[in-house]
């Protein structure tokens, strides 16, 4: 198919449930063609399926840890669409199962496991740099390129280094947190490389949103987590890069 300069296009990995579901459905509602990136291929369709009611909806199988699922992505929105106006990298893992954040034992760092530490990172920042450094090629050939990095204010190092803040109740973790500060690093990195070429890169924290990953112990919607990515996946040319956001506002590093 030749390059639609007028329809967007939008990408968000892990979005056959949760959160990036939710970002998923909010992008369709406003015109946009929406790429639900899954790793099961069956479950991404039975997604895609289930939101073309909201819009333009299609699965793309993608294991952000699987390079070769990477780049036929990318070669498969390449061809049937020429270009990239939005990446979400929503998809994630907390390394502990469905848990909430207040039980997660084994995260803690003088008892964790490395192999869980590692694979925590394999998703949650290599990842995010395979599928962003796939896709860029193409974000390059929007007029308004936005990529937004799903994080979480365990992330932030002002936030849970405070032994009276609101994060104080949480169990020490030395793969989860980390590896979504790791994330925000990441994220400032790409944004000053890009900054220049108009492609404008945030991260934001959804909040403590009913998910699976939590075993449904959030108090957010998901569409209420959504709300903050489809913010900043549809800035204007005015608008932050380099950023850390919730839906209140910034939130410091």
């Amino acid at each position: 198919m030749s390059e639609n300069t007028h329809q967007k296009i939008a990408l968000v990995t892990g979005a056959n449930k949760g959160i990036g579901r939710g970002a998923a459905e909010q992008l369709a509602e406003l015109g946009m063609t929406v790429l639900i990136g899954a790793r099961d291929p069956r479950r991404g369709e039975e997604a895609a399926a289930a939101l073309r009611a909201a819009g333009d909806v299609h699965a793309v199988t993608l294991d952000v840890t699987d390079p070769s699922t990477v780049q036929e992505a990318a070669k498969q929105v390449e061809e049937r669409f020429g270009h990239l106006d939005v990446l979400i990298n929503n998809a994630g893992i907390t390394g502990s199962g469905q848990v909430s954040p207040q039980d997660a034992y084994d995260q803690v760092p003088s008892s964790v496991d490395l192999d869980m530490v590692r694979a925590v990172f394999e998703t949650n920042v290599f990842g995010v740099i395979a599928v962003t450094n796939a896709m860029l090629p193409l974000l390059r050939r929007s007029p308004a390129p936005r990529i937004v990095n799903v994080s979480s204010h365990a992330a932030s190092l002002t936030i849970t280094s405070d032994p009276d803040g609101p994060m104080a109740s949480l169990l020490s973790s030395a793969a989860y947190s980390p590896s979504k500060t790791a994330l925000s690093a990441l994220t400032v990195q790409y944004a000053n490389e890009l900054r220049k070429d108009g492609i404008l890169v945030n991260a934001v924290a959804p909040g403590y949103v009913d998910t699976d990953s939590n075993n449904h112990t959030g108090f957010l919607t998901v569409a209420q987590g959504a709300e903050v990515l489809v913010r900043l996946a549809t800035l204007g040319a005015d608008g932050p890069t380099a950023g850390f956001f919730s839906a209140e506002g910034p939130l410091p590093w």
